[in-house]
């Protein structure tokens, strides 16, 4: 290849380990995790942290910095890290374990279920790179977490969209008695929630904006590239509602079933997961149970399959979650 060839190939701006879904020009917060468990552990010294040799990637760093003395470093073994996070709640800590969520969940599931989750313990396991927010692969991108979540009796799930919903998430799954599994975005997080007149109410689900032709079901980040497709489609005289579900489990089924009774619009549940066993199916078996038939249902989830490695612009247009492709795809379905 000569010069001039080299010269006019693309270049990627994004690497493959890059966990920021943030576009350039998004107002973005940094560090909303580790911050809030900081400020909300000045007043609570049974708070405690622990990680798997990943502090600087989770944001507990911040944590370790401010209270070094109840700081514990697990190395890489999760289910070491699960095991003592269930010690430490049964001696009346409340321990916030942190990893990746592909290790914390695949590594550590039996210890979760058996360990803490049986014994109800005040265990909060918080799991940055969910989903598709990593390009390193299927070894690094936690596409399955909630469905094996789920199936944990007892444990609630929570997914937020943005830094204001770690934010206000992390004190309420503090005083929340019984384990719970957060996924974490960590990094420079974009801040979008706060233009809605939205607060994180755990178990509740939240109606960000209404539309009479299409009803979109959503949580974590695809929450927020719903609101984006929605403003695109808004220019097509499309009129798109975005209700964002940050709990998974429990689900607010009651918000869900009253959303979809209101008008006759298709329903796309729009998830950074697998469509087998996330938000989907759960939304789809509650309308079933309360008998609620919608006009039309759709899931924009990642396939059922090991994803590539890449830069995650690229991955997020490949598998249909990037802003462009939910509108494509939403377009489409409504053709």
């Amino acid at each position: 290849m000569n010069a001039a060839t080299s010269e006019k190939k693309p270049r990627l701006t994004t690497s493959a380990m890059i966990a920021s879904i943030a576009s350039d020009d998004q107002r973005v917060k940094a560090a909303p995790f580790g911050k809030a468990l900081v400020e909300h552990a000045a007043d609570r010294p049974e708070i405690v942290g622990l990680t798997a040799d990943l502090a600087k990637y989770t944001d507990l760093h911040l944590f370790a910095q401010a209270y070094p003395d109840r700081f514990y470093q697990m190395g890489m073994a999760e289910q070491l890290l699960i095991g003592a996070a269930g010690g430490m709640a049964k001696e009346g800590l409340v321990p916030f374990a942190t990893t990746y969520a592909v290790f914390g969940t695949r590594r550590g599931y039996d210890f979760i279920h058996q360990v803490i989750a049986e014994e109800n313990l005040n265990v909060k396991i918080c799991c940055a790179l969910p989903g598709l927010t990593t390009g390193y692969g299927p070894s690094h991108q936690a596409t399955d977490d909630i469905a094996m979540m789920r199936a944990i009796p007892g444990l609630t799930i929570v997914d937020p969209c943005d830094a204001l919903d770690i934010e206000q998430a992390v004190p309420q799954i503090a005083e929340h008695k019984g384990p719970v599994y957060m996924r974490l975005l960590r990094g420079q997080v974009p801040l979008v929630l706060d233009e809605y007149d939205y607060r994180f109410e755990l178990g509740k689900a939240k109606l960000l904006r209404d539309g009479a032709d299409v009803l979109v079901i959503a949580s974590g980040i695809l929450t927020m590239r719903a609101l984006e497709a929605a403003a695109d489609l808004a220019k097509d005289k499309l009129g798109v509602a975005v209700l964002h579900c940050p709990t998974i489990k429990p689900l607010d089924e009651a918000a869900i079933v009253d959303a979809v009774r209101a008008k006759p619009r298709l329903v796309v549940v729009a998830e950074n997961h697998s469509v087998v066993g996330g938000l989907g199916e759960a939304v789809a078996s509650a309308l079933l149970r309360h008998r609620v038939l919608p006009a039309g249902f759709q899931l924009a989830g990642l396939p059922d399959a090991f994803l590539d490695a890449g830069a995650l612009p690229t991955l997020h247009d490949r598998y249909g979650i990037s802003r462009d492709a939910l509108a494509a795809r939403i377009r489409k379905w409504l053709d």
